[in-house]
């Protein structure tokens, strides 16, 4: 029997109020993150145009300066439960943060989210960055870099752990004998680590469907290390560079068989904001409204913050400081300082460009460039699908959907229909 055909995988990074940090002031565009028939609109497009996954983020702490969508926002576990019934078929993602949060909680939340829509569900684990969260959480200051990786590893194994405290069939339910559950199918965990002391077992059974999946966005090398050991799906940043690109994906699925996975157990998805005219002019035209109606104190916060150093002395004509690593978010802080060592870029161009995406790629043409470039770049081997940031809602996601996927479905890249009701069978169709 022939093999099918490799085929693409689509999710959309969900910010209500657009991507671009000044979706929002577009003509049509929701102006809302806090709103259900804004969500609820943006999830039945996804559907409509056969995603994979749709993806929540999070932010624990506002900063007024920030993206309009991480200032007010849905609590992600709360918008996930209520999507999850208003859909049938597409994946939900959901952000929880490892460094604020309680192992047991979160699995056992996920596990029942598990249920409620039948195998739907991803935990986007996260370690989180920024100090002003950490004062949210009875703390003054966030862990460093390593540590939060080194506390997230063992959290993501408890959780996996309790998942797998309950074995296939150990719901017996024989009303003649009156045994609900098989005591040898459930198991306590019994975890003491550095960080966690956790008994178990889950007080939720395994779905016969499978536990929920895991979705990570680590770059650094400890970042890297969870994605290979644990991760689904991985939310890669990526700047263009194909030749970097390749390399990170291949050095990502070689790191899976030190944990006896295989490189097609986890689906690397890069993000990817598509800018989409009837011509390449008319989509230039929409991404210069887009840049002007961003504020300088906003950019400049934005830069600042991606790439881990506040660049407000420095002249933004000039050239790039060589500012080192932080404990911030190493992964844009790397593919950003790159792009910029490679391309000789400015500050301000570092502004433009983090602006647009913040710190993602941006992709502008006509649906047939746009389609070019996702197949140029799956074909290549540097990723299994995409992460699509649509700069606003719910025009430039429904061009996408109405123009970029039935592009990429008459090039046979990409499903006509679902075949699966769970995300798993997603990607492994």
């Amino acid at each position: 029997m022939p093999k099918r055909k490799r085929r693409m995988h689509l999710g959309v990074f969900w910010l209500g109020t657009g991507n671009h940090s000044a979706g929002w002031r577009m003509d049509g565009a929701f102006d809302s993150h806090c709103s259900w028939p804004i969500a609820e609109a943006g999830i039945r497009i996804a559907e409509r145009g056969l995603f994979d996954l749709f993806f929540i983020s999070d932010s624990l702490a506002p900063s007024l300066t920030d993206h309009p969508s991480f200032i007010t926002r849905f609590e992600p576990m709360t918008l996930a439960a209520a999507l999850s019934v208003a859909t049938r078929h597409i994946g939900i993602g959901a952000t929880v943060s490892t460094s604020f949060a309680e192992p047991y909680n979160v699995a056992r939340m996920f596990q029942s989210l598990n249920h409620l829509s039948q195998g739907r569900i991803a935990w986007n684990v996260v370690t989180s960055t920024a100090d002003h969260a950490a004062l949210n959480f009875s703390r003054d200051v966030h862990y460093t870099h390593d540590k939060r990786y080194e506390i997230a590893t063992e959290f993501v194994d408890i959780v996996q752990g309790l998942w797998n405290t309950w074995d296939e069939g150990a719901t017996v339910r024989d009303r003649k004998t009156g045994q609900f559950v098989d005591p040898a199918k459930v198991h306590t965990l019994d975890h003491k680590g550095p960080h966690f002391s956790v008994r178990g077992p889950l007080n939720i059974e395994r779905p016969p469907f499978g536990n929920p999946l895991v979705i990570q966005a680590g770059g650094s090398v400890p970042g890297q290390e969870l994605s290979a050991r644990t991760a689904d799906i991985v939310f890669a940043v990526v700047n263009g560079d194909m030749v970097g690109a390749k390399a990170a994906y291949d050095g990502l699925k070689a790191r899976t068989a030190k944990f006896d996975r295989k490189p097609s157990d986890l689906a690397l998805m890069p993000g990817i904001m598509p800018i989409i005219g009837r011509t390449d002019a008319e989509a230039k035209d929409q991404l210069d409204r887009l840049q002007g109606y961003l504020s300088d104190a906003s950019t400049m916060a934005l830069v600042a913050n991606r790439i881990g150093h506040d660049i407000s002395g420095y002249p933004l004509d000039g050239p790039i400081p060589d500012f080192p690593l932080t404990d911030k978010s190493q992964t844009f802080s790397q593919t950003l300082l790159a792009k910029a060592r490679r391309d000789k870029l400015t500050l301000r161009d570092l502004y433009n460009l983090t602006a647009a995406a913040r710190g993602h790629w941006v992709v502008s043409g006509t649906p047939a460039k746009i389609a070019d470039t996702l197949e140029e770049w799956f074909t290549a081997g540097t990723a299994d699908g995409f992460m699509i940031l649509p700069p606003y809602f719910p025009q430039s996601f429904d061009v996408f959907v109405d123009t970029v996927v039935p592009e990429l479905q008459r090039r046979g890249l990409f499903r006509k229909e679902y075949e699966s009701s769970t995300l798993r069978g997603h990607l492994q169709s």
